[in-house]
């Protein structure tokens, strides 16, 4: 019993991450674009939410502020890229930096609980209680997370079919020849960027909600476990080419990332041992594909 609702806990914080992975996927994989300002960002969704709602304000409305305020914390390490010239990773590093100060004066402490405040997962489970269903806080938050992770892929998947959509891939494949057919590659990354950091913003925001407090230090290896996330769904769907299915990989791999490391925990280790073991995740996700052609060419050459 206590191993399923570890489990449980796991697959409601796979879906609240899975928002993460999805816009370092935007920026890492469709843009090419190493942006590291995600851990700083993701804490401040987390910041504004709470802060806003120890002020009273609904918590939905927070979850819209919070989204804004991820989509313009990218918006500045876009201008230090393309008005600075300050190369991607260098822009990233400067802006998670400010974030953390920025992040302290918004919630004006390290620590903001929120367990005595509703939140949309109380707000969804009075719902569902209200029709006879009386669900765990980890079921509500599961059943939330995947209608806002649906809804998020959706979306995505109109935008980037739109005309500013397609020029945003088309940059990161080919910045050059998108310039030389009249775009302004600035502004699709810098679009880009906002659009990818909003669900950062978003992500951060519905964590804090869902844990019941917001810390400034909260989104601490929050780029490691997303491009985690992205390596697993893509090697357990090599075959996936469509790119609804990449982004519905990216979901499932942030579900199985958590559920290793539930089970992980389960058997005993320590958890000042889990960014030793996220990193060896993401080199064994990262190293197995590109070994197993090499041991299948060695057996046929025998």
């Amino acid at each position: 019993m206590e191993f399923i609702l570890a489990l449980q806990g796991a697959a409601a914080q796979g879906v609240l991450w899975a928002l993460l992975c999805l816009g370092t996927y935007i920026t890492f994989r469709l843009l090419d674009f190493p942006d590291l300002s995600v851990d700083g960002s993701f804490a401040t969704g987390a910041a504004v939410t709470a802060i806003m709602m120890t002020n009273g304000v609904n918590p939905f409305i927070s979850l819209i502020v919070a989204t804004i305020a991820g989509a313009i914390a990218r918006m500045v390490t876009g201008f230090l890229h393309t008005k600075f010239k300050i190369p991607a990773v260098l822009a990233g590093i400067l802006t998670q930096i400010a974030l953390y100060s920025v992040n302290l004066r918004i919630m004006g402490r390290a620590n903001l609980p929120l367990l005595r405040f509703d939140t949309i997962f109380t707000g969804a489970s009075n719902l569902f209680g209200s029709i006879g269903l009386n669900l765990s806080v980890d079921q509500v938050a599961l059943i939330v997370g995947i209608l806002i992770i649906i809804l998020t892929i959706s979306i995505l998947y109109w935008f980037f079919g739109t005309e500013i959509g397609s020029a945003i891939r088309a940059t990161g494949n080919n910045g050059a020849m998108v310039r030389a057919l009249g775009q302004n590659t600035d502004t699709t990354k810098v679009i880009a960027l906002m659009v990818s950091n909003a669900l950062v913003g978003l992500s951060g925001a519905l964590v804090a909600q869902y844990q019941g407090a917001a810390d400034v230090g909260m989104g601490a290896g929050a780029i490691v476990i997303g491009l985690a996330s992205i390596v697993i769904g893509e090697v357990l769907f090599p075959r996936v080419k469509t790119f609804w299915g990449a982004l519905a990989a990216i979901a499932i791999g942030s579900f199985i990332y958590r559920a290793i490391v539930a089970v992980v925990l389960q058997m005993g280790m320590n958890t000042n041992d889990l960014k030793l073991l996220t990193a060896v995740i993401v080199a064994l996700a990262l190293g197995i594909p590109v070994m197993l052609p090499r041991k299948k060419s060695k057996t046929q050459n025998v």
